[in-house]
């Protein structure tokens, strides 16, 4: 593995919905999410899923996904596209937090 990924961003995203939020508005403001795979051509994959751990230490926090785009410049194109900027306008009114770390993909032996 190269010391970095030739140009790729990954984004980590946890998810705290308000305790008001439903079940099944959690359900379809997460369908319309995966769906901006679609939409935006610098965001190449997109990957969710529910804490299962079983550290009991989420502090309130219930989902995570995992974005890849094809730079940190598709990162910025995909924070100002017309698709993600109305998904965030949805969503935003439901979440109690929210925590977004971006990286570039780094093997162990190479990290200074």
């Amino acid at each position: 593995m190269e010391a970095e990924a030739k140009g790729l961003l990954r984004r980590v995203l946890l998810f705290k919905f308000k305790a008001e939020a439903a079940l099944d508005l959690i359900k379809q403001l997460i369908e319309r999410y995966s769906n901006l795979v679609n939409l935006v051509e610098s965001l190449k994959s997109w990957h969710m899923g529910k804490d299962v751990s079983i550290e009991n230490l989420p502090d309130g926090f219930t989902h995570v996904f995992q974005l890849e785009f094809e730079s940190p410049e598709g990162a910025a194109e995909y924070m100002v596209h017309p698709a993600h900027v109305e998904f965030h306008e949805l969503i935003w009114p439901h979440l109690e937090k929210i925590v977004v770390i971006d990286y570039k993909p780094t093997a162990f032996r190479d990290l200074k």
